[in-house]
């Protein structure tokens, strides 16, 4: 009998399906087509809407960046704290990254998203609609008692996400951004009631392990 990937990290083979809308945890192979997407553009350079700057990086280092912090999140995938980054196809094309992450889940029962999308694919909605899709996958399938999110607030396409999706404001937090750069960043809470979801049901491959691998259905000592 041969061990595949999947069984030793359930999150590879998680799948989730919503229309023309799939997420998939992220694979080595996606990492390299994720590397050479996000090189062609995410945001103007004058610009940071992402609270660790990774992509002030230098060219050169982007690749090896953004596998390492990849791969570092696998190893560290656990009952207690884990990220579940997704590789994100519309229409079958790759456009970006949706993912959530979350501490001692059993007991909190939510988690925190962030996302990105190339900038030949913002515009067009998907960014609303992968969060749909995710919020509920969470909700209807992972139990979740609430998301959350944060944007800064000179982020407004990404804060018009977060109130079409539901999302009620909280307070707002002074970060440093950039060195040296002071930053606003939006604190969200959504809760089941308020989400306002995707007109496409779920279709789910994968999702008895990855409810084991983060502490549900797991029988008491």
């Amino acid at each position: 009998m041969t061990t595949t990937t999947a069984e030793l990290l359930p999150l590879l083979g998680l799948r989730i399906t919503a229309g023309p809308l799939e997420l998939r945890g992220i694979g080595d192979d996606d990492l390299a087509a994720l590397v050479d997407l996000a090189a062609t553009g995410i945001h103007p350079p004058d610009r940071m809407p992402f609270y660790v700057p990774w992509t002030d990086v230098p060219a050169e280092e982007l690749p090896r960046s953004f596998a390492a912090y990849h791969w570092g999140q696998r190893a560290a995938f656990s009952v207690d704290s884990w990220s579940a980054d997704f590789a994100v196809r519309y229409d079958g094309a790759l456009v970006g990254t949706q993912g959530i992450s979350a501490k001692a889940y059993p007991v909190t029962r939510t988690g925190e998203t962030g996302s990105w999308l190339s900038a030949a694919h913002q515009g067009r909605g998907i960014g609303t609609v992968m969060r749909q899709v995710l919020c509920a996958f969470m909700f209807d399938h992972l139990e979740a008692e609430e998301v959350t999110s944060a944007a800064f607030l000179d982020n407004p396409a990404s804060l018009a996400v977060s109130r079409k999706v539901g999302y009620r404001p909280g307070g707002v937090r002074r970060v440093q951004r950039r060195p040296g750069e002071l930053a606003l960043n939006q604190q969200l809470a959504l809760a089941p009631a308020d989400l306002v979801r995707a007109p496409y049901p779920l279709r789910i491959e994968g999702l008895p392990a990855f409810r084991r691998s983060i502490g549900l259905d797991v029988p008491l000592p």
